[in-house]
């Protein structure tokens, strides 16, 4: 593919800064005003408010607007601190978060998208809610990445032959691209990173699996009850564009050799620990994290290859989602360096109020606050660094959170997945399927009618798992 002019001078300044010699790897967030968080606040109302003022100019050029807002904060944050300190920090940001985090998206989109389901299910209330409840319970195992692309397409052709189908996408974000990962450290990457700090691996199953039940289950209650409404008050469109001809079946179950492996290769740069460390520009990478990815480069090639001719075809599969994810979120990740600097600095930072809202009268860490500060930042910021920011905060220590802070350690973790569902970039997942939605000819919400959603029926949730678990 062709590089455009805007976003080729951006790959160079990127390679430019990243060869510069390396000094440190964080940026001092508590020297930072918050003017440097205002390129990322442009990142953000770019994708909320140009798709609706000027669609067309946004959907030929995000990628440049993205390059932009990149060279925005680069350019300027060069000249204050110096290139060689922002070199590290970008040549860390983008080797040891954004591609890892691309190259995993795209292993699962891979190898999800090989797998066809054939046959027609007719998308009633009881059938879709019954795929999101499947699609729930995957989510866990093979990631909410894994699940949402296994499961969206199938979804999407069970209700070609209706008219309002909006609603069903937006709760198969919120049920399947998010809810359902928080029972283990396969189903997202927040609590994949707290199983990288020591937290056990069922510990998220017994701490949060009672509020992740009845999240699950009261939305998938209110989901039935609405698409129940909507089904008895419709008319079918008159010709399903999916027509019966054959019993219902999978194509391209072949794939679900390499999705296991994605799944056995991020277990096993969880558990592998050679102590072993390469330097790539300057930037310490853990072997295990080197093998991860070349193997995930490798599956995907092997996904590509073993796929039955047709399957992908049939799947109306395409690689411009995954192209949409990898322009966008590269430049969310560049724009809140910044952002997640001034966190971590804690009460020196600049958000030193939002630190100080964590803990109760007494100063001890409130579940409350946890639960509701990470959500809210896990909304609107990447939710793995976010999670490690609160974890952190709240002492950072495994056995300790575990044990005589397990409800604090409760409501980050909890937070940190469920709210992910509260915007369209709260979890990769969550844009994948609005990508993939709107590929297919539906008319999914806008930035803000999304966040009218899911204030109207998560937040609700939300309280409710507050009074009764993180009062």
């Amino acid at each position: 593919m062709r590089l455009q002019s805007a976003p080729r001078w951006a790959l160079a300044l990127c390679l430019a800064l990243m060869n510069a010699p390396a000094m440190a790897a964080e940026l001092p967030g508590d020297s930072l005003g918050v003017r440097w968080a205002l390129p990322f606040a442009g990142m953000l109302l770019s994708i909320a408010v140009m798709p609706l003022l000027m669609p067309g100019v946004w959907h030929r050029h995000f990628g440049k607007i993205t390059a932009a807002w990149s060279l925005a904060l680069l350019l300027p944050l060069a000249g204050h601190l110096g290139v060689g300190l922002v070199g590290g920090v970008l040549a860390h940001t983008l080797l040891t978060e954004y591609l890892p985090f691309i190259v995993l998206l795209t292993a699962l989109f891979t190898t999800a998208g090989g797998i066809h389901v054939r046959g027609n299910l007719h998308g009633s209330p009881l059938t879709n809610t019954a795929l999101l409840a499947v699609g729930a319970a995957l989510a866990s195992v093979m990631g909410t990445t894994g699940a949402s692309m296994l499961m969206v397409r199938p979804l999407i052709r069970a209700n070609d032959n209706r008219r309002h189908v909006a609603h069903v996408m937006v709760f198969f974000i919120f049920i399947v691209s998010n809810a359902g990962g928080a029972l283990t450290p396969l189903g997202d990457p927040p609590l994949f990173l707290g199983f990288l700090k020591g937290v056990d691996f069922f510990w998220t199953l017994k701490h949060i699996g009672p509020q992740t039940l009845f999240l699950v289950l009261g939305l998938l209650a209110i989901f039935y009850l609405l698409d129940r409404y909507w089904f008895t008050h419709e008319a079918l469109l008159p010709l399903d564009p999916t027509p019966d001809n054959g019993r219902l079946g999978l194509d391209g179950a072949v794939n679900f050799l390499p999705l296991a492996a994605v799944v056995a290769l991020v277990l096993m740069s969880g558990l592998w620990k050679p102590g072993v460390a390469v330097s790539v520009a300057g930037v310490e990478m853990g072997l295990e994290q080197l093998v991860r990815d070349a193997l995930l480069l490798v599956v995907i090639g092997v996904s590509l290859w073993i796929t039955p001719a047709g399957v992908r075809a049939r799947n109306q599969f395409s690689w411009g989602p995954m192209l949409e994810v990898a322009k966008l979120f590269v430049g969310i990740f560049l724009t809140m360096m910044p952002v997640l600097a001034m966190l971590k600095a804690g009460v020196h930072g600049r958000f030193a109020g939002l630190v100080l809202a964590a803990s109760d009268a007494a100063g001890a860490p409130s579940p409350v606050a946890y639960f509701w500060l990470s959500g809210a930042l896990s909304s609107f910021l990447d939710n793995a660094p976010t999670y490690l920011v609160f974890f952190n905060l709240a002492g950072g220590d495994p056995a300790t959170l575990m044990t005589t802070l397990a409800p604090v350690l409760g409501a980050i973790s909890a937070g940190s997945v469920f709210m992910g569902a509260n915007t369209y970039i709260g979890n990769a997942p969550n844009f994948m399927v609005k990508a993939i939605a709107e590929e297919r000819g539906l008319r999914m919400p806008s930035f803000f009618g999304y966040m009218a959603w899911s204030a109207a029926v998560l937040l609700p949730m939300f309280a409710l798992i507050t009074l009764i678990w993180f009062r």
